[in-house]
């Protein structure tokens, strides 16, 4: 076939130099050549048509531009050296005890159960009445529900002693010993009766769970932006954690603080056409079997009994309790309803009159979550003359601001930056706290709040870290130039236990990241509201938002830094 084409092609040349066609022809002398390299190329060409090409392995390796693997963002913008060596300073602080490992199908028989355990109040040192100054000592068996005792640690158990017809209370410390005991060591600070209270908060194997969550599934709550251009828009899940290829992937860190936030790309629109954040939802990926170490009245905030009596009474102490080895420090204690701190602080009632008095001529700034919004919140309410500006701006994310002309009293909230889980907010009120710290003039008519954590619970720590991180530079910078301004934290807080709410803000969760807070910023001259220990030794239910009698303490506190000689 090859050489029937060749042949007809040079008898089709050798017609036309013979006049073949009705215009003359005249040939070029590479007319030949030319005629051999074409029918050269048909003969490779047709040739080629019988070759199987799979079958045939090249002499030489080519390299090939990999194809994009999936990468996630919590790895993208690594820790910096200087919040490297702070993590490994916080791990022996959030270090928890090992919990048990789980299998598939394992039984809940075998796990801690709150009403087969016990706790046991151990004698006095030395014997004799308990008196105010003493360290009470509790030893807590905790069992399965075979009854079984236990034979390792990393059940979450919160304590506290208390007092209902003096309307007394204090937070309890516990110890894990590593091998299903425990104890909890609680101050005497008043006369009269003292009732122990044990809480198992979650089994060791719910914490399990919890940890794996976070390994595995950091995006379990996830955001979502809208992008609008014209009449184009499209909506795109967003988040500190996302999962793909760096090229599907909005990157909008914060030039100032390093602070990451990705969204996906969306198909039509630029980045830039980004114009909204909100909270997306919640994924919930949970074995049927695992849900059971959740249960409200089962294993999750449940009380244990006493093994024997459940409280003691307690006598004046005429030493006052000078020499005792105190193995609980708490930061305070309730007596009478109201907050008595234990770090030197005469803590102040306060009206509103005397709180008028007291922020007179000041600025008041609130950031942070919704924990310190409901301090914005009760000073609102509680100052007849403290006058809301409508700013049209969400009331959930801020930025709100309150004036009270008369007494030149301004109080102002805007929340943190993401990650946030508040209603659809414009991307242009997303103002991390150490930026808008930076503005702040400062000095002693200033009063600075923060309160940054119940946002974080279901992130990897080292998000938290260095959001505190970026925070505590900030506060450094502003009492470097500012150092007559008062800043006060808000510490995280235990609350109601539901499984959504301990798969997302669980109460080890909110200890952790408790615990990191206290240790970044205790070297610092900023003052703490122990949120924690105030709603877990008051009488009142725990509430992400406690309720107004432990908010007016928490007030009280806040005012009693700002004004420590209360003379109206």
């Amino acid at each position: 076939m090859c050489q029937r084409c060749c042949s007809i092609l040079w008898h089709q040349e050798m017609s036309l130099m013979k006049g073949g066609i009705c215009r003359p022809f005249r040939p070029s002398k590479y007319g030949s050549i030319a005629l051999f390299t074409l029918c050269s190329i048909l003969l490779l060409l047709l040739y080629k048509r019988n070759i199987d090409w799979t079958s045939v392995k090249p002499t030489n390796k080519v390299s090939l531009k990999p194809t994009a693997q999936p990468v996630s963002t919590c790895s993208f913008d690594s820790l910096s050296p200087e919040e490297l060596l702070v993590f490994d300073s916080l791990r022996d602080v959030i270090l928890w005890p090992e919990t048990p490992s789980l299998k598939s199908n394992f039984s809940l028989n075998d796990t801690s159960d709150p009403r087969q355990s016990s706790f046991t109040i151990l004698p006095r040192t030395g014997r004799g009445n308990w008196r105010v100054g003493d360290q009470l000592h509790v030893s807590i068996r905790i069992r399965d529900f075979h009854g079984r005792p236990k034979k390792s640690g990393g059940d979450v158990l919160l304590a506290r002693l208390h007092n209902s017809t003096f309307h007394a209370g204090v937070a309890g410390h516990v110890v894990d010993h590593r091998n299903g005991s425990y104890s909890a060591f609680f101050s005497l600070l008043w006369e009269g009766r003292a009732q122990v209270e044990v809480v198992l908060v979650h089994p060791s194997e719910a914490v399990t769970v919890l940890q794996k969550l976070t390994e595995e599934q950091p995006d379990r709550i996830y955001f979502k932006s809208l992008f609008q251009s014209g009449s184009v828009s499209e909506t795109t899940i967003c988040n500190v954690c996302l999962t793909g290829t760096q090229q599907n992937f909005c990157k909008y860190t914060d030039l100032r603080t390093g602070e990451p936030w990705f969204c996906f790309k969306p198909h039509k629109l630029d980045c830039d056409a980004r114009i909204s954040h909100a909270k997306g939802g919640f994924r919930q990926n949970l074995q049927s079997t695992e849900e059971k170490l959740f249960q409200c009245g089962v294993n999750m905030k449940v009380s244990i009994p006493a093994l024997g009596p459940e409280n003691i009474d307690v006598l004046p102490n005429p030493k006052d309790g000078k020499g005792m080895t105190v193995k609980a420090h708490p930061s305070g204690y309730y007596y009478k309803g109201a907050w008595q701190a234990l770090d030197g602080t005469r803590v102040h009632q306060f009206n509103s009159s005397t709180i008028s008095q007291c922020l007179k001529g000041k600025a008041v700034h609130i950031y942070g979550d919704s924990t310190v919004r409901q301090w914005y919140e009760y000073l609102t309410n509680s100052l007849p003359d403290l006058n809301e500006f409508d700013l049209l701006t969400s009331k959930q994310s801020g930025p709100l601001m309150a004036l009270d002309y008369v007494n030149k009293i301004l109080v102002t909230f805007r929340s943190h930056g993401p990650p946030i889980r508040f209603a659809s907010l414009p991307v242009s009120q997303l103002h991390y706290v150490a930026n808008e710290l930076d503005s702040v003039i400062g000095g002693t008519n200033t009063v600075v709040v923060i309160g940054v954590w119940s946002h974080f619970s279901t992130f990897p720590v080292e998000v938290y870290i260095r959001r505190l991180l970026n925070i505590r530079k900030a506060v450094v910078r502003l009492l470097s130039r500012a150092p007559g301004t008062t800043v006060v934290i808000r510490t995280a807080n235990p609350k109601e236990m539901t499984l959504y709410e301990s798969l997302t803000n669980s109460d080890w969760f909110s200890l952790q990241r408790d615990k990191i807070l206290r240790e970044i910023f205790r070297k610092t001259n900023v003052r703490l509201v122990d949120a924690w220990e105030m709603i877990l030794a008051h009488h009142l239910p725990h509430k992400l938002h406690p309720e107004s009698d432990i908010v007016k303490n928490m007030i009280d506190v806040l005012l009693s830094f700002v004004c420590p000689v209360a003379d109206f």
